[in-house]
């Protein structure tokens, strides 16, 4: 790409072969539009509905379930279980194919960007054309309130200044020249002789010549590496797949060797073929019963709720699985304009009366440094009070706003008649204005131009009035001075040389895009939990610095951890991927150095969440682990790129929204934990009595236990509330999963417990209740017992599974009241197999109280010894 920033206009205009005098004929102009190609990005190729919803069927877990499906159906005739699981598939195949859009939206949003029309000139004459026909080598005429249509080098600038600050992230409008920069490697936001398209013209006019259109401006290139960014996978789909396959290993081994056992051990207790129809079916009953296949639709609910909790603390959710990752994050990697900070320019301090003042402090209407502010200033106030401007500007008329002076007639009693515009040459600006019979002249700029022209300060009070402005632009506070004076007539040459001499000193005004107020304690926060805040921004250094130094970003003076992206050029891939936890602060940095930056910490086997609201921030917004976009100053593309958008702005609400996604990660772990653990019960239960020799529960017990005890509770542990201090530990780290914590080990004693437990069960139903001395009658109530304990001891247990390691004795344990409910309604519906209507479809027998006491007792013998356990674990870990 050439660098016309090295050129000056006469090069540009050679190299390009136009005229900066008459522009393009219209005939050259229409050649080049069929070179060049219509100046309008190009979105990634889209794929059809069909193609995406074959997508959603790629994942390992439900390719499981699949096939679990056909053998329930197909093989095992269990038509409803295999109906129950295909719409389980179905319902996230639909929710996959309706989530997934978010690089189309992206692409969407840059092109409504694009500005309608521009004013070039063909032929030697100033026309109107629409927007994608402007080609390299038109000369484009600007004024202030224009968006600019494609990236141009400037060859003429009165006064002009653009707001970059959504492709470049500068706080404030970036003065123009025309000067050619001698520099090899600029940064796009230093690069001042250039325009770039999508951007804002906010002051003054100008004109350029077009350098690049469409795909090759740069946000071209933003578009390019949005349509070319890798899709990251979230934790959460990792480690369903990594679970997906664990299990069907499992399920397999345990399978075959049921049936190898089953058929030696019962051989010639029915005939052969009988026997292997049997034990097949047994298999497949265990199969479907061992595979939680409510799993996938009860993360995806535990999700979906995760995110209306979201949603009413002002985080929307774009895609389900961000409400997990969110959980998971390590490092918050921050823009800095609009997101740490307000994007609005501010008054901070005043200097006056030879001491600075905090901009809260009373003034007087008549105090000339905010006479000077508010009429040297060309901000309007439109009819709804909504100050239009120069953001600098609008900032000191709000600073009078502040303190109770009514502009309209303060403007009124000082009508300005003459005025000497600003100019980046000189950096003043003054107007006359009639106060009475005499007129005040006022005055703004640069406070070191400006005390050149004052008469009434001595050289030590200039001296002193200098050292303020150093000192103020140490802490990245933009300064301006202030000056007046009165006369008796206006000017018959109102120039530089007659208004803006013999001045008096009025004061300096600081400015600054402050720190959003609730930001400091969010840092603090995300700190308190191990995350790490990082600030990546497109500002200067020392401005960059200084408000990352004040949110505590990082320690005052620590001058190391802050980079430029000219100095991250300069490091080795390598290098700054071992080193990245050296730097906090990246400051003068493109949207390349973004995506790199995430990169390098994703290369570190970091969980990265990237905040933006500019276009520069679009593409290491979908480059992060989870994207999160400004709903209020955020741009469209920002917004589209994301998969969270903050509908406030507010840099507490990903505090809040880490404590929700930890909460859901904790809650999937809980149902994981209660699901698979009941399901290595029941299939340790089938295998050992299988080994044993004896009679087995029958293929429709077990699809019963399942259908009964693997959805409401688990949906119910998926709306359990936050646990307290959760926002005290660190990240779980990339590498952990759902059975990291010690739910691995949890999940397989728990499930031998079970196991034990019913099978007890089974062995006392053989000696207690009414049929005792009739063996057929006793064995019949012993697996009716070993049916219920199975069933309601899953229950039992969905109790100690409320926390994996905390005692569940405590205040809190039954205050989730659709817990409690989603509990007795299973207990009920488990138990209703014992009504006599249902006694011979399901095959047991009715139980006694003795008999029935047995069965609680196995329930409430779960709970004591695990919480036991627990109590042993907390000790240990002491």
């Amino acid at each position: 790409m050439e660098k016309f920033y090295n050129k000056t206009p006469d090069q540009t205009a050679s190299e390009l072969s136009t005229s900066l005098q008459s522009g393009l004929s219209d005939q050259e102009a229409k050649a080049r539009l069929e070179k060049y190609g219509r100046n309008q990005l190009a979105g990634a190729k889209k794929k059809t509905i069909f193609s995406r919803f074959i997508d959603q069927f790629k994942d390992f877990m439900i390719i499981v379930l699949i096939v679990a499906a056909f053998l329930s159906g197909v093989v095992a005739n269990e038509w409803s279980d295999a109906a129950i699981i295909m719409v389980v598939v179905l319902l996230n195949a639909i929710l996959g194919v309706v989530q997934e859009s978010r690089s189309e939206a992206a692409i969407d949003a840059l092109k409504k960007m694009s500005t309608p029309s521009a004013h070039v000139k063909r032929n030697g004459k100033v026309v109107e054309i629409p927007a994608p026909e402007v080609v390299p080598g038109d000369i484009v005429m600007l004024e202030a309130g224009d968006v600019i249509p494609a990236d141009l080098r400037l060859i003429d600038s009165q006064s002009l200044k653009i707001e970059e600050s959504a492709l470049t992230g500068e706080s404030v409008p970036v003065e123009k020249s025309v000067d050619t920069l001698t520099d090899d490697d600029v940064a796009l936001g230093d690069r001042v002789n250039m325009a770039f398209s999508s951007t804002n013209v906010t002051y003054g006019r100008g004109q350029g010549v077009v350098v690049s259109t469409g795909m090759n401006t740069e946000v071209g290139k933003i578009a390019h590496m949005i349509n070319t960014a890798d899709e990251t996978s979230t934790p959460l789909k990792e480690n369903l797949n990594q679970l997906g396959k664990i299990l069907t290993i499992m399920i397999l081994v345990i399978c075959v060797v049921v049936f190898a056992v089953g058929l030696l051990t019962k051989q010639g207790t029915m005939p052969t073929n009988a026997l292997v129809i049997n034990m097949f079916l047994v298999a497949i009953s265990l199969a479907v019963a061992a595979i939680p296949e409510g799993l996938p639709a009860i993360v995806t609910i535990i999700l979906a709720l995760g995110t209306q909790t979201m949603a009413k603390h002002r985080a929307i959710v774009r895609k389900l699985p961000a409400v997990e990752t969110l959980g998971a994050t390590d490092i918050i990697a921050s823009d800095k304009t609009g997101t740490l900070t307000q994007n609005k320019m501010t008054v901070e301090q005043v200097y006056y009366e030879h001491k600075l003042h905090p901009a809260k402090d009373a003034i007087s209407a008549d105090n000339h440094a905010l006479m000077s502010m508010v009429l040297a200033n060309d901000t309007i106030i439109d009819e709804s009070g909504k100050l239009l401007g120069d953001p600098t500007e609008t900032a000191l008329v709000q600073y009078g706003i502040d303190h109770n002076l009514v502009i309209k007639d303060f403007l009124a009693k000082y009508p300005r008649v003459q005025e000497v515009p600003f100019d980046s040459g000189r950096k003043l600006m003054s107007t006359v204005n009639k106060m009475g019979d005499q007129y005040y002249v006022a005055v703004k700029g640069a406070p070191d131009e400006l005390l050149k022209r004052v008469v009434s300060l001595s050289d030590s009070d200039k001296q002193h009035v200098l050292e303020v402005n150093r000192s103020l632009a140490k802490q990245a506070i933009r300064v301006l001075g202030l000056a007046y004076k009165i006369v008796d007539q206006p000017y018959d040459d109102p120039s530089t040389d007659n208004v803006e001499q013999d001045l008096i000193f009025a004061g300096l005004v600081g400015m600054i895009d402050p720190e959003r107020p609730e930001a400091k304690q969010a840092v603090a926060e995300a700190k308190g939990a191990g995350i790490t805040t990082i600030m990546i921004t497109g500002d200067h250094q020392v401005t960059a610095q200084a408000i990352a130094e004040r949110l505590g970003i990082v320690e005052p003076g620590h001058d190391e951890r802050v980079i430029t992206g000219a100095q991250l050029d300069k490091l080795d891939n390598d290098y700054f991927i071992k080193h990245v936890s050296d730097y906090s602060v990246y400051a003068r940095v493109s949207p390349e150095h973004k995506v790199r930056i995430v990169k390098a910490w994703q290369a570190n086997d970091k969980i990265v969440a990237m905040t933006g609201d500019g276009v520069n921030d679009a593409p290491s917004l979908k480059q992060a682990d989870i994207g999160i976009g400004m709903g209020i100053t955020g741009t469209e593309v920002s917004k589209g790129a994301s998969d969270m958008v903050l509908a406030d702005d507010n840099f507490a609400t990903i505090v809040e929204a880490v404590k929700q996604g930890r909460k859901v990660f904790a809650n999937i772990q809980k149902a994981i934990l209660y699901l698979m653990s009941c399901n290595v019960g029941e299939v340790l239960t089938v295998f050992v009595m299988t080994m044993l020799g004896w009679d087995i529960l029958e293929p429709v017990q077990l699809l019963w236990i399942n259908l009964v005890t693997d959805t409401l509770p688990a949906i119910a542990l998926g709306v359990e509330p936050v646990e307290d201090g959760v926002m005290k530990r660190r990240p779980r780290g990339k590498k952990s999963n759902f059975f990291s914590g010690g739910v691995a080990s949890s999940i397989i004693y728990q499930g031998i417990l079970e196991s034990a437990l019913v099978l007890g069960a089974y062995t006392i139903g053989l000696h207690v209740g009414p049929h005792v001395g009739s063996p057929k009658l006793q064995h019949a109530d012993a697996l009716t017992m070993a049916f219920l304990t199975l069933g309601l001891i899953q229950l039992f247990h969905a109790i100690n599974s409320k926390y994996i390691h905390r005692s569940i004795f405590g205040s809190h344990t039954f205050s989730n009241k659709w817990f409690n409910g989603a509990i007795v309604l299973s207990a009920l519906i488990m138990a209703a197999v014992e009504l006599p209507f249902m006694t011979s479809f399901f095959d047991v027998t009715e139980l006694n109280g003795e008999q029935w006491l047995v069965v609680l007792a196995a329930g409430v013998s779960l709970i004591i010894i695990v919480e036991i356990v627990k109590a042993v674990q907390r000790a240990v870990k002491k």
